[in-house]
């Protein structure tokens, strides 16, 4: 079933390996550093609302601008509400959807993966950078 018939015929589900999936284009959103983040801190505020600089302070590194990208992405794609008091200047608050919810559980697994096996990873790296003739694949270095 192509991505197309999918849609008409209200199937759920997509092809991940159709180059027109839209299901790529989700996991390149959902998959950021930023929004496992802002999940996992909407998350545990849940069911609460956390202010956008309450956000940008609990997720050191992230600009302005790419918090603000991320969570018009994740409301967007119905995940987060916004809420706007008309206030000057205006303060807003995000608020996990049931939706972006859901998404936090495989999120975590994620985290906790990453997490566990980090060591072990950067220890591979290691390895193989440290190989003259290699550059980490196990094909050799190209030209």
């Amino acid at each position: 079933m192509t991505t197309r018939t999918a849609r008409a015929t209200g199937a759920a589900r997509g092809d991940l390996f159709s180059p027109t999936c839209p299901t790529r284009q989700l996991l390149d959103r959902i998959g950021t550093k930023w929004t496992s983040m802002a999940i996992k801190v909407l998350a545990d505020a849940a069911p609460q609302e956390v202010r956008f600089a309450e956000l940008r302070r609990r997720m050191p590194g992230v600009s302005q601008k790419m918090l603000s990208v991320t969570l018009h992405s994740l409301a967007r794609d119905g995940l987060v509400t916004r809420r706007v008091e008309p206030t000057v200047p205006p303060r807003v608050h995000y608020r996990l959807t049931e939706l972006g919810l859901s998404l936090e559980i495989p999120l975590a697994a994620v985290r906790a993966w990453a997490e566990r096996h980090m060591a072990e990873i950067d220890r591979i790296n290691a390895i193989n950078d440290a190989r003259p003739d290699s550059d980490g694949t196990g094909r050799g270095r190209s030209s």
